[in-house]
């Protein structure tokens, strides 16, 4: 059995958030790029499923659509214990596009479990793991929290409205990870970093997709106003404020 991770190349999630070109266009001056976090989780219990003997697991691999500069990203899921990595080498776009160029790549290799994030830390579309489902037509599973193998049947965890729900699946299908999926993510250890260095990264060339949206422009929040300091004793202002300025009575 084969397990592959849709992985994200994103912002560190303190990275304060600049545009460039007339706000067309964010700032990676200086960003810090890490795994997205949900995939991070996904690909740690990918791990743990392979390293327990009793699951018939042979091999995790990890795949992103990105050009060369993501692959600082694929080396640290190598070093965390993926055995190999592939990249598309591919500007990614829009959702669309992305699920296009990660369906292509699953068509020609096959995989039983496909898993990727609930959605990414950057743009927040929740939509690429939806997706790819489709265009592989294959079964998907959205909001995983837990994922058990019992011989050729898998038995997938996912929260649900008050509770939650457990479900028999067969190989192959894809789950849309979020978190609960592991408790805490795998950190590369230092033998871990030096045998990332050996592992193999193939570089795919994208297939030709037109994006179904365009960015028109970005504008970051507005600040946020001073805060006012009211009397303890001055109890008619401050009501006055919540009720006619913070419209919160």
């Amino acid at each position: 059995m084969k397990i592959i991770i849709c992985i994200s190349n994103v912002p560190d999630t303190t990275t304060k958030v600049k545009f460039v070109d007339n706000n067309s266009a964010f700032d990676t001056t200086g960003v810090q790029w890490i795994i997205n976090p949900w995939d991070e989780l996904a690909l740690t219990r990918a791990l743990e499923l392979k390293e327990d003997a009793n699951n018939p697991v042979s091999s995790v691999t990890v795949v992103t659509v990105g050009l060369k500069t993501s692959e600082p990203t694929l080396r640290k899921a190598l070093a965390i214990g993926a055995d190999d990595a592939i990249r598309v080498d591919f500007q990614p776009g829009d959702a669309y596009s992305v699920a296009t160029q990660l369906a292509e790549v699953l068509k020609n290799n096959p995989y039983d479990i496909i898993l990727n994030g609930i959605e990414s830390s950057d743009y927040n579309g929740s939509s690429v793991g939806g997706m790819l489902a489709e265009l592989l037509d294959m079964s998907s599973i959205s909001a995983v929290s837990g994922i058990k193998l019992q011989g050729e049947e898998i038995k997938v965890t996912r929260d649900i409205d008050g509770g939650k729900e457990e479900i028999s699946i067969t190989a192959p299908f894809v789950g849309i990870v979020q978190k609960g999926i592991a408790k805490e993510p795998r950190i590369a250890a230092m033998r871990g970093i030096m045998m990332a260095k050996k592992k193999p990264i193939t570089v795919v060339e994208p297939v030709a997709v037109d994006s179904l949206t365009e960015i028109a422009g970005f504008e970051l929040p507005q600040s946020k106003a001073a805060c006012k300091i009211i009397d303890a004793d001055n109890v008619k202002e401050l009501v006055e404020l919540l009720r006619d300025e913070a419209k919160a009575i």
